[in-house]
């Protein structure tokens, strides 16, 4: 009877085991579905606020790429790829058209799709883009929903004047999804993502080859701390040392066998003491080894991760490095970045000039901060993250345009620290803030907020005209077709409105192409001189433009007849005075003046 009533205590006991680990079970099983459920919720939040935010940072007003861009994809449609340049009157000007298909799409939507309409409504297209797969990119990476959206709003606001209808914006969505891929790959290596890595590099080569160098540099911070971890776990310091106490040990043993007699003693005790050197250095190296997994497990202050998927992402680095040869434009992914840094062009340029801090107080603020998380406080960081946005530093200080690199990606990296900061102090305060946020008033509130800071820069935008006329010359150039015999003129005019012009079929003298118009471009290498030989009409223009060289002479050098210039130029000040130039036409902001040849 004792034995039967112990069985059954032991079977009811095992009974309400079973129903607590259910329950637990059941409790787990509701706290992820409620947690998803929660995620997807605030996804769609933000998703949408960040689709309202980005198209009101969408400049209105056109950039004088923006022209170029259509009617040179117009010419490719009707002509295809000829590699000359059509639009200039300098003779034989070769071309490379470095982004082709671009092009080819921006004229097919100003064609066929609305015009300039067509093509700012395509830009806040990209822009929310831009913006989302920015947000989960973020998240990817910090693993926290809330900081990635605030974030995210923050990046494309001082992305903002980098948003416009040029290839730059294509190519920002093709680097985040690439760093998406990358971190996704690292995960679970799927050949999905492999192939979405492969294809990447040969929309860039074939949209905008300037940056195709770019795209390895994301591939970069991963190498480089998987190649740190190895070279860590190689142990150099202990095998050299190794190697030197058995080459000692085998040339005494060597010596051992040739002595005599009397000095065997001596050669014997110093292979004892070889042996006990080497297996003090094995046992302080087994200690150091415990001692450094403890430290590569729980770091002080810099993680250093070996993934083995690096070596696949590597082979996949390889491969992508041939796909700059799948491009009709011939050599340029790998040759125009190299060109355009040998020419001049990069000292005259706005974009590609350094970046100077107390000017861009949004980035100098940003760095601050991020250097003090990173010093001042327990936070650990990736040395993967260092390598990212201290090399994002460094370019973004010697070119203003690299900057649009460092918000993107240098926020991945601020994402991730200030997730694991808030994760550190406060676990449950952002899924608290979600499940608000996520309510009907937190929703309400949110879209409310977001849409008031949109609908005060969308206010900004909607008055604007796409082409602005203090900046271009529209009455200018209908008087030129009107009065002049404009295809068969030599006019002189300005870099940044040369692209208006030929937009509306007047050759010019330079426009925005400012490779078209340097040695290294339209010219040959001279292996005796070491360096480009050909037609240098950008430096040419930046002498004339800015008075350090006399304007007549190049004038007569080009064979110049007419000169298009702003009204509160330097060169209008001159000509004026110049009785060999007659004035034909002006306006509020444009001059045109006609060059009299001296009998």
């Amino acid at each position: 009877m004792a034995k039967s009533k112990n069985n059954e205590s032991k079977v009811k006991e095992g009974k309400e085991k079973l129903i607590k680990k259910k329950k637990e079970v059941s409790k787990k099983d509701s706290g992820s579905k409620d947690k998803k459920s929660l995620n997807i919720a605030f996804n769609i939040l933000a998703i949408f606020c960040i689709a309202i935010f980005c198209i009101s940072v969408v400049p209105k007003g056109l950039q004088n790429d923006t022209f170029y861009t259509i009617k040179i994809g117009q010419l490719i449609r009707e002509n295809g790829i000829d590699y000359q340049d059509h639009f200039s009157w300098h003779e034989n000007l070769p071309y490379m058209y470095p982004h082709w298909l671009y092009d080819v799409i921006i004229s097919l939507i100003f064609d066929f799709a609305g015009g300039y309409t067509g093509l700012y409504i395509s830009t806040m297209i990209l822009s929310v883009i831009l913006g989302v797969l920015l947000y989960f990119t973020n998240k990817k990476i910090s693993k926290n929903s809330l900081i990635s959206f605030v974030l995210t709003i923050g990046q494309m606001e001082i992305m903002r004047e980098y948003i416009a209808v040029r290839a730059q914006l294509v190519t920002f969505i093709l680097f985040v999804a690439t760093l998406l891929l990358i971190v996704k790959y690292l995960e679970k290596p799927k050949v999905r993502y492999a192939i979405g890595l492969i294809i990447i590099p040969i929309l860039i080569a074939n949209i905008h080859s300037a940056v195709f160098p770019f795209y390895f540099v994301l591939y970069l911070p991963f190498l480089a701390e998987y190649a740190i971890a190895s070279i860590i776990d190689w142990h150099l310091p202990h095998k050299v040392y190794q190697l030197w106490i058995n080459a000692r040990i085998k040339s005494t043993n060597k010596k051992l066998k040739k002595v005599s007699k009397d000095k065997v003693e001596k050669y014997q005790t110093c292979l004892q003491d070889l042996n006990k050197k080497l297996e003090k250095s094995n046992s302080t190296f087994e200690m150091n080894l415990i001692k450094q997994n403890d430290r590569r497990k729980k770091p002080y202050k810099v993680v250093i991760e070996k993934n083995k998927n690096v070596i696949k992402l590597f082979i996949i680095m390889i491969i992508c490095l041939f796909t700059g040869l799948l491009t009709p434009i011939k050599d340029m992914p790998y040759m125009y970045t190299y060109k355009i840094m040998q020419g001049n062009t990069t000292k005259s340029i706005s974009e590609h000039l350094p970046l100077t801090l107390i000017d861009n107080m949004p980035i100098l603020v940003t760095l601050t901060i991020t250097m003090a998380l990173a010093i001042f406080t327990k936070l650990k960081v990736r040395l993967r993250d260092i390598f990212l946005f201290g090399g994002l530093t460094f370019l973004a200080l010697m070119t203003r345009r690299q900057v649009s690199m460092l918000v993107l990606f240098g926020g991945t990296v601020i994402a991730s620290m200030l997730a694991n900061l808030i994760e550190m102090y406060d676990k449950s305060g952002t899924e608290d803030f979600m499940k608000y946020a996520t309510s009907i008033l937190g929703e309400i509130l949110t879209v409310l907020l977001v849409f008031i800071v949109s609908i005060g820069m969308y206010k900004k935008n909607i008055n604007v005209e796409y082409i602005n006329k203090n900046n271009y010359p529209i009455e200018a150039v209908k008087w030129i077709k009107e009065n002049l015999d404009y295809k068969n003129i030599k006019m002189f005019n300005d870099y940044n409105y040369g692209s208006y012009m030929l937009m509306n079929d007047v050759p010019v003298f330079i426009d925005s192409r400012c490779d078209l118009y340097t040695p290294e471009f339209n010219g040959t290498y001279n292996k005796d001189e070491k360096k480009y030989e050909g037609q240098d009409i950008f430096t040419d223009y930046i002498n004339i433009s800015n008075i350090s060289t006399w304007y007549d002479t190049k004038f007569e050098e080009y064979d110049i007849t007419h000169v298009i210039c702003k009204v509160n130029s330097k060169l209008k000040m001159l000509l004026q005075r110049d009785e060999k130039y007659k004035e034909l036409y002006k306006d509020s902001n444009f001059i045109i003046y006609e060059r009299t040849l001296e009998e």
